[in-house]
């Protein structure tokens, strides 16, 4: 089990990752947070995804799709923008958000990592 200093430096290590945070939805506060740039501001990048994610729940509660959330993609030019709700029981009402360099990045395997370090982190 990883706590969340741990589960961040994790995602720091995943090939273009330039930045990640543990985010509150319910409040769009950030946790923590690890890699902010000059162009990513990690605080404002958790505060606007919050709305991303709470009107991604609120679309598949009013379809009544009983599913959940893997994950959110964002592709900017440069950028790839990845989502991914926690869903054990500690961790509900929070995501990881991590921010990759396009260029460095292999998007499949970003997702297979973020997923497994998702796993792992106690809450």
């Amino acid at each position: 089990m990883a706590d969340m200093d741990t589960a961040l430096k994790e995602a720091m290590q995943i090939e273009g990752a330039i930045g990640v945070a543990l985010v509150d939805y319910t409040s769009g506060m950030a946790l923590g947070t690890l890699g902010s740039t000059k162009e990513l501001d990690l605080t404002v990048a958790a505060a606007g995804n919050t709305d991303v994610v709470r009107a991604k729940m609120r679309t598949l509660d009013l379809l009544k799709m009983k599913d959940e959330i893997e994950d959110i993609l964002i592709t900017l030019g440069s950028q790839y923008h990845l989502i991914r709700p926690l869903r054990s029981r500690g961790g509900q009402g929070l995501f990881i958000y991590l921010a990759l360099q396009k260029s460095r990045a292999n998007l499949a395997m970003a997702r297979h990592q973020i997923r497994r370090i998702e796993e792992d982190l106690h809450m």
